[in-house]
């Protein structure tokens, strides 16, 4: 849960003071004026216009109904002649007046509740009963009629309805408000709840004190904590340890206070409360309670004699011990070393798929800072996914484009190997991708589609969505009734909330998007914000250094393009240095200027009202859930990197006014922060944090710099065929062996097929099966692997780094030595893990026999031309690792070798194919096609092949045969037109033939 501000009161109970309140000093933010938006001419009309609504419907309509009507019920007891009298015009309008007069009383209670909320700035406005549209319609009534005044930054146009916490039985009715599920709060709300959240919290620790019978205090124990190592995905984190051991997740500033800075038995200190390691060991305020309470270091047999000097150590640390009071820091209570100390062991906690993969990829950060992985990548997972998943398909289609487009076959091209900059970018994808919280993410909100379309029910407009804790929490404009089932109601009406464990039950629907404009801002503790672009009422502007913004709209573009939550959108760019389009050609266009975009706005935005009002639509939500909700209604995002003139600014202003119903999100980039017409202002600094007062927010901000940027660019520029210069030679395979008798490897693993190794003992217990994947992953990149990418690969809920160099210390024990001493498994000069040239797959055999043969010695000699090919054949015996376990090896969702290998089989099946047609030995053709098949049946070139090696047997009944086979695998689809071409070509009657068998 992200963080609150503390009011600073409560930073003043210093550690002399020997009171219980906690440390709750302001957090330090960089120095940023509020900037506060003055009352235009327009607000005076806006307020005086509602004063005179309010005067009608409060004053005059009683005024007119007793007038002009009179009282509308009878004088008397009705008697039941008065029930059978005849209905007249009378008594229809005095009906009628009754429910006009509950109607006004009604209106009448809503504004009094929403003048008392607002005048008072503090908690959440009472729901009149069934009063939805009529309080709807005060709450706007009485903004703009106090817009003019000082209480107007609660009712910040587009935020009326969002962040108004709800109440939570476990915390104080004052304080639920600012302490609840992420939102976006009014800077008013948010100052009188912080006030409000210090008293309630110095009486609740007082009151839990004294409820304890001051037995702690008076004990003046000190308590200890060891930090635990990760359990699957999940991570200890300062806030759950608060919440387990303290009883409010909040108190975790307390643990970090007392041990800040202090020395860790690693050598290392505390200075980030996200940044905590197993191991490390914590001092805890004297009245924790829960886990197993032992006394050190005698008295704690089954706390290990190591960790009872470390803790002991660590106690001879910290203000206490140089005779100075910790009262602030840990709750008002004198430490005495030796005192009883603390070991817990770690309950069951809830997975965090947004940020329990950060967490795992930076435990090693120590050891892997040398390596350069750029950080903005490895904290950005659902970013990295969407590039890793956009860029293993882009080089999958240029696999398949070589594949088909070449006479003969690929003749072993193969994708270029990403160095330098490229290749450290790559890594960094690897390590923080989670395409786990990608695929849930999609799937709630599939779901969560799906549901309401069964129910008639409109998706509801939703600013923002939180990853939090593992939950899905949805942020709506506006109360949306019960959402359907699995979901709940979160902290209050505007919270729709999916826990993760609902969400993993989800299962693909089959419906558009309805959220595609969600995109990944930054994160705030342990939460993870995306703001709903194309529903923000209006534009968001963001300020700051040119640099600082270009970083901001860089990831927002990338991950628009890429994510994998979204369908069709159009995404336009104005003013990026380097350009985007290659990430997502079908997504991304550029504009050149602010003019060519205006214009290209204004006659989609005409359009875009044309077509919703044909439609009968009001907005693009509605039009999501109906019969054409997969091909119309996809969002147009606009991302203004470069500051608009003043009269661009006015214009864009007026376009985006009515934006959000028509599906159109604005981000326009500021040099000076004031924007005509933006609904949210928002501000990145220098230090990475994306701030916006007004909204409450203060993220650390998810970045893409210059460098990465274009690194990621070179990635998919490289994978683009169309980029490879006309006549190139084809790639070399990135590693050759040596397939004479003098180059027998002292290792050889089999992939293709069933997975074995020749020249290694078996390893015991139970680590085998993780060792033959290291060494499997390592095989299939013999350019070298990452350290953190073989543990996110092998662990990818995180580990910490003694277990990994455990495993490598394994892995080198295992493979050895070569005989003059070099051990089989080394670093290069990046740090990177490789493997010797004595360490060899079949798959290294496979491509080195179909590249001598094609490129080698079997150009210029035909016998040794077909001796390499059928060698090549001989090794394949099945898919890649056929009999790997279920729930391993899930990285090789991430590679490309899925589409190589069976590409490169058809290509040797091919050239084997070719070489025996050169002496018409058609039943040796069809034997190297078919052995071929096996492992590449959906290849179209080896059918085709097969057809003519077939046609060439003269044997026209084995031809209809093959061709009939050929029908029965195609199922519905039928046949592709160039096989059908191909069959009338050598079977001018094979449609009458087929029938007749059939």
């Amino acid at each position: 849960m992200p963080r609150r501000r503390t009011s600073s009161s409560s930073s003043s109970t210093g550690s002399t003071t020997g009171t219980t309140a906690p440390t709750t000093a302001p957090r330090n933010r960089t120095p940023q004026p509020v900037r506060i938006r003055r009352r235009s001419f327009g607000d005076f009309v806006k307020a005086f216009f509602a004063f005179l609504a309010l005067a009608v419907l409060l004053v005059g309509v009683p005024g007119a109904l007793a007038t002009q009507i009179g009282w509308p019920l009878p004088s008397g007891v009705p008697s039941l002649d008065w029930l059978q009298q005849e209905i007249t015009v009378e008594t229809f309008l005095n009906i009628l007046t009754v429910v006009v007069w509950l109607a006004w009383a009604q209106f009448t209670a809503c504004v009094l509740v929403e003048m008392k909320a607002a005048l008072s700035g503090v908690g959440v406005p009472g729901r009149v009963p069934g009063a939805g549209p009529s309080q709807l319609l005060a709450r706007q009534l009485v903004a703009a009629l106090l817009l003019v005044g000082a209480t107007a930054a609660s009712f910040t146009p587009g935020l009326s309805q969002l962040g108004q916490g709800g109440y939570d039985a476990h915390h104080k009715p004052t304080v639920a408000s600012a302490q609840q599920t992420p939102g976006f709060f009014a800077q008013q709300q948010e100052q009188a709840a912080d006030t409000a959240a210090a008293l309630a919290e110095q009486a609740s620790h007082a009151a839990s004190h004294a409820d304890a019978g001051g037995s702690t205090a008076k004990q003046g124990d000190t308590k200890y904590y060891r930090i635990q190592p990760p359990e699957g995905r999940h991570h200890d984190s300062l806030w759950e340890i608060a919440e387990r051991h303290l009883g409010d997740g909040r108190r975790y500033k307390e643990i970090f206070e007392l041990n800040k800075d202090r020395i860790q038995p690693d050598g290392s200190k505390l200075s980030e409360a996200s940044l905590i390691r197993p191991g490390w060991i914590m001092e805890m305020p004297g009245d924790a309670r829960g886990g197993e309470l032992v006394e050190m270091p005698d008295e704690a047999p089954h706390v290990s004699p190591d960790v009872q000097q470390q803790i002991a150590d660590y106690a001879q640390t910290g203000d206490h011990a140089h005779g100075g009071g910790s009262g602030a820091q840990g709750g008002g209570h004198e430490h005495a070393g030796g005192g009883a100390t603390q070991v817990s062991v770690p309950e069951q906690q809830r997975p965090a798929p947004d940020t329990g993969h950060q967490q795992a990829t930076g435990v090693g950060a120590e050891s892997g800072s040398s390596f350069g992985l750029p950080e903005a990548l490895l904290t950005a997972p659902l970013l990295a996914a969407g590039l890793l998943g956009a860029l293993g398909r882009r080089r999958r289609q240029a696999l398949w484009q070589s594949a088909f487009g070449a006479v003969g076959g690929r003749r072993g091209m193969e994708p270029p190997t990403p160095s330098g900059d490229a290749q450290d970018v790559q890594d960094a994808l690897l390590v923080g991708a989670d395409p786990e919280g990608v695929r849930l993410l999609d799937r709630s909100l599939r779901g969560l589609a799906a549901s309401l379309a069964e129910e008639s029910r409109a998706l509801p407009v939703v600013y923002a969505a939180w990853l939090s804790n593992g939950d899905l929490h949805l942020q709506l404009a506006q109360p949306a009734g019960k959402p359907p089932a699995p979901w709940q109601q979160g902290q209050d009406q505007t919270f729709w909330m999916l826990a993760r464990t609902d969400a993993e039950r989800y299962e693909d629907v089959d419906t558009a998007a309805p959220y595609p404009g969600l995109v990944s801002l930054g994160t705030m503790d342990d939460s993870r914000l995306l703001l709903n672009l194309e529903a923000v009422p209006g534009i968001v502007s963001l300020s700051g250094r040119e640099a600082d913004r270009a970083a901001v709209f860089a990831s927002v573009a990338a991950e628009l393009a890429t994510n994998g939550w979204s369908d069709r959108m159009t995404i336009t760019l104005v003013g990026f240095g380097q350009d985007l389009t290659p990430l997502a050609p079908n997504r991304i266009r550029h504009l050149e200027d602010v003019e060519a975009l205006v214009e290209t706005m204004e006659a989609e935005t005409r359009q875009r009202r044309g077509a919703l009002g044909a439609a009968g639509h009001d907005s693009v939500l509605t039009g999501r859930t109906g019969p054409a909700q997969h091909t119309r209604w996809a969002p147009h995002l606009v991302l203004l990197a470069a500051q608009p003139s003043a009269e661009d600014a006015v214009k864009l202003a007026e376009l985006a006014a009515d934006a959000s119903r028509l599906g159109i999100g604005y981000l326009v980039g500021t040099e000076t922060g004031d924007l005509p017409g933006a609904a949210w202002e928002m501000e990145i600094t220098g230090q990475g944090k994306l701030l916006a007062p007004l909204l409450g927010l203060e993220l650390d901000a998810q970045l893409l710099p210059a460098a990465q940027q274009r690194a990621v660019v070179e990635l998919f520029v490289e994978a683009d065929p169309e980029n490879r210069p006309e006549g190139s030679p084809a790639n070399r395979p990135p590693f050759l062996v040596d397939i004479s008798e003098q180059g027998r490897p002292a290792v050889y693993a089999r992939l293709v097929g069933p997975y074995e190794i020749i020249g290694l003992d078996t390893p015991d217990g139970e680590r085998s099966a993780l060792l033959h994947e290291a060494l499997a992953l390592l095989l299939l990149h013999r350019e070298g692997v990452h350290p953190r990418v073989l543990s996110s690969a092998l662990w990818p809920r995180g580990v910490t780094d003694d277990v990994r160099n455990a495993l490598l210390d394994r892995l080198r024990d295992w493979l050895g030595a070569d005989p003059d001493g070099t051990p089989r498994l080394g670093t290069d000069g990046s740090g990177r893990l490789t493997l010797a040239k004595s360490v060899v797959s079949d798959l290294d055999v496979l491509r080195s026999l179909y590249h001598e043969a094609t490129q080698g010695k079997g150009v210029g000699s035909r016998a040794v031309r077909g001796r390499l090919l059928t060698d090549a054949l001989v090794l394949v015996r099945g898919p890649l690792l056929a009999d790997r376990p279920e729930g391993r090896y899930r990285w090789l969702t991430h590679e490309i070798v899925d589409a190589q290998l069976p590409l490169l089989v058809a290509d040797t099946g091919l050239a084997l194919c070719e070489f025996h047609m050169e002496k018409n030995r058609a039943e040796k053709a069809i034997e190297a096609l078919n052995a071929a098949l096996r492992t590449a049946p959906a290849d179209e070139r080896l059918w085709h092949e097969l057809l003519r090696a077939t046609h060439a047997t003269g044997d026209t009944s084995r031809l209809t045969s093959l061709a009939t086979d050929l029908i029965g695998r195609s199922g519905a689809r039928g046949l592709p037109p160039r096989t059908e071409a191909l069959l009338d070509e050598l079977l001018p009657t094979w449609r009458d033939a087929i029938a007749a068998v059939g």
